[in-house]
């Protein structure tokens, strides 16, 4: 699945190398020379995964991954610190400083791909192709397909990803504002309840298969998909 990335490098040669590969595999590249620079992106539209040098200009790479954990909006953004530090204490370091991978210098395009991957898959599952199943459902983002006790389903575009996001998600409450950044995007504007008309939209397709019943309101909280139901169908 196509996430936008962030690569702040300030070493051109390196940014580029970088963005061209990603991009080749289907990614939406953003680059920043430094933290300034990056922080002016990331108010305009918050990415889904970002690549931090270590050796920036001014805040450091280790310093600016400690920066994004301590912010509201930037915490759980999964970060994979690049670098040309190799020994244990730096590699300690970076990790300590809320990068969720490290990745040393030189590397090769399809590593930094295969990272971006485990990445994902661990911190954002949403954003993977990953086929994802639970109590009879199957979803492939790869196909956009949905089976349901392997009856075919159509959803909408907004119903298909939020229900990709339930799937890998579940048994969590989630609040309107929190589905809107997941779903929507944290730089789109719309009004809190378009959630509660997509969720209306996402239980009469799930009705059929008597899959509505796992997608519950909590009452002054938002949305929860679980495996087991308080209701019966």
């Amino acid at each position: 699945m196509n996430c936008n990335i962030l690569v702040i490098e300030d070493e051109p040669a390196i940014s580029e190398i970088i963005a061209v590969n990603l991009t080749y595999a289907g990614h939406k590249v953003l680059r920043a020379m430094d933290t300034s620079q990056a922080e002016a992106l990331i108010k305009l539209e918050l990415p889904d995964l970002i690549l931090l040098d270590w050796m920036l200009p001014g805040t450091n790479g280790s310093q600016y991954a400690k920066h994004l954990r301590t912010c509201d909006r930037t915490k759980l953004v999964p970060i994979i610190m690049l670098t040309a530090r190799t020994c244990e204490e730096d590699k300690i370091e970076g990790l300590e400083s809320g990068a969720d991978d490290y990745i040393t210098k030189p590397f090769s395009p399809k590593e930094l791909v295969a990272r971006i991957k485990a990445v994902l898959r661990r911190r954002a599952p949403q954003l993977t192709d990953d086929c994802v199943s639970m109590s009879g459902i199957v979803l492939d983002p790869s196909t956009h397909r949905i089976t349901a006790n392997d009856k075919s389903l159509s959803l909408g575009p907004t119903e298909f990803r939020l229900l990709h996001f339930f799937l890998t998600h579940s048994e969590r409450v989630h609040s309107r504002s929190q589905l809107l950044d997941h779903v929507w995007g944290d730089h789109i504007f719309v009004e809190e309840r378009t959630v509660d008309v997509h969720i209306r939209r996402l239980r009469k397709a799930l009705i059929p298969t008597s899959h509505h019943i796992h997608l519950e309101t909590i009452r002054g909280s938002g949305y929860r998909f679980t495996q087991s139901p308080t209701k019966k169908a």
